[in-house]
């Protein structure tokens, strides 16, 4: 729900209320805006000169703080992707005042408004953001991808970089790009479906108005552009994983496998959907056969992501192999350190290992501490997430309270049901005994609250 894009400013009073509720911070404290500035102008002293290499970015069109800059080359059989990482540990020293604000913030946080940087603007939109109007330091690595899509680090090194062009999803062209990009995503593609990989990419949603008044929930497709420049950051992060536990170190992200239960609801809610999931069918298959494209596939993806017990932060141990059950292999993040307070110790720790040295002892110390400190940033921008979802439900039925609506029970106790339209991507409750989850209901909606952010049903 980041995503969700708000072109007609439908939910501005009520943004600015949530930014409220959730104390989103509106900037940063004097002290770290100093240090801030001063940190801007380190000069790059530990880094090798790649300012040959032809870099480029691609992101939103708006974005200004860009942790990733590639390029592409063959190698034999193989390709070789260079991806270049934002170099935030060249401006940030461990317990510092930037340092320790990143701490208290733990990750940037998103509304359909605008961003809560992790770090001030100055280094993570100006000085250490890859943009391409000039030499910037970053950490790149290296990452070998097999024709058959396994992917391994050949290297990391500290670098100056320059970025030949700030490429946007939506207007760059196959010729922008390296000539290699579209093997290398097949590859990676093509390694995921082999072992058996769920994770699931939603579409942008947007709140948009419709003919007569009112507003709905659209969904915006994801283009292949989104989905291969994920590619370069999966491979990235896989192979970097693949490192630590090599060498018995490290930060990993950890999700379990759903639970009956919760594939049980999922069911309910394709069918609400009127999508077909053949009984014998894994949860796993089933997600791959998913076409984002309608609105029936686009919220079904929706509702299989809100649905996971989510991923969490884990550190090595040495009695557990840690693992993603979405990406069906061993996972790290290390390719967001502008936005992801973790990535920026993993990458410090990526390069010692490709290196030969030892994790540095603040970095270890901080894989501990770290799990608690990413947990909570998570669950507040989740808590922001379902805030500004069910402010965009309460645009799109304001106005039709009175009105019936389809819909099937996914979820039952004794005294409530979990229903989900089945013309519309809403999901809510409502007071009602004696269902069971697939049974189909009229839910009438009686009330719309815009200021609390809610919407009763009755059952028909």
């Amino acid at each position: 729900m980041k995503a969700l894009v708000d072109p007609d400013h439908a939910l501005d009073a009520g943004l600015a209320a949530i930014r409220t509720e959730f104390q989103v911070p509106s900037g940063f404290p004097a002290d770290v805006l100093a240090a801030a500035e001063l940190a801007a102008r380190r000069v790059p002293t530990a880094h090798i000169d790649r300012l040959d290499l032809p870099f480029v970015t691609l992101d939103p069109a708006t974005s200004t703080d860009l942790d990733q800059a590639f390029c592409i080359e063959t190698s034999g059989e193989d390709l070789l992707l260079r991806y270049a990482i934002a170099d935030v540990a060249w401006f940030v020293e461990p317990g510092d005042v930037i340092d320790a604000e990143a701490w208290a913030r733990g990750e940037t946080l998103y509304l359909p408004d605008g961003k809560a940087g992790l770090y001030p603007p100055i280094l993570g939109e100006h000085a250490a953001s890859l943009l391409p109007d000039g030499p910037r330091p970053a950490i790149v690595f290296i990452v070998r991808v097999a024709p058959d899509g396994g992917v391994k680090l050949d290297g990391v090194e500290r670098a100056i970089i320059r970025s030949r062009a700030k490429l946007a999803y939506d207007g760059v062209r196959a010729s922008d790009l390296p000539l290699q990009m579209d093997e290398l995503a097949q590859r990676i593609a093509e390694a995921e479906r082999r072992r058996g990989a769920s994770r699931v990419d939603p579409p942008e949603q947007q709140v948009e108005a419709v003919p007569g008044g009112g507003f709905a929930l659209s969904f915006r497709p994801r283009l292949v552009s989104e989905d291969h420049n994920a590619a370069l950051s999966l491979a990235t992060n896989l192979a970097v994983a693949d490192a630590m536990l090599a060498h018995r170190t490290g930060l990993f992200r950890v999700m379990p496998e759903p639970d009956t239960e919760t594939v049980t609801r999922l069911r309910a809610t394709a069918a609400a959907m009127g999508i077909f999931w053949p009984d014998d069918m894994s949860l796993q298959t089933f997600e791959q056969t998913l076409n984002p494209a309608p609105p029936g596939g686009a919220a079904m993806m929706l509702a299989i992501r809100r649905a996971g017990s989510g991923a969490s932060y884990e550190p090595y141990r040495s009695d557990t192999k840690p693992w993603h059950a979405a990406m069906g292999a061993t996972y790290a993040h290390a390719t967001a350190p502008l936005r992801r307070f973790a990535d920026r110790h993993v990458v410090m720790a990526a390069l010692a290992i490709a290196n030969g040295r030892e994790v540095p002892d603040p970095i270890a110390a901080a894989f501990e501490k770290l799990p608690p400190v990413m947990a909570r940033a998570g669950a507040r921008q989740g808590q922001i997430d379902r805030a500004v979802l069910d402010l965009a439900e309460t645009v799109m039925l304001a106005g039709q309270v009175g009105r019936t609506f389809p819909a099937i029970v996914v979820d039952a106790d004794t005294r409530h049901a979990r229903i989900q339209l089945r013309d519309l991507p809403v999901l809510t409750r409502i007071a009602a005994n004696r269902l069971t989850p697939g049974d189909r209901i009229d839910a009438r909606l009686v009330a719309v609250d815009g200021a609390r952010r809610k919407i009763d049903f009755d059952l028909v």
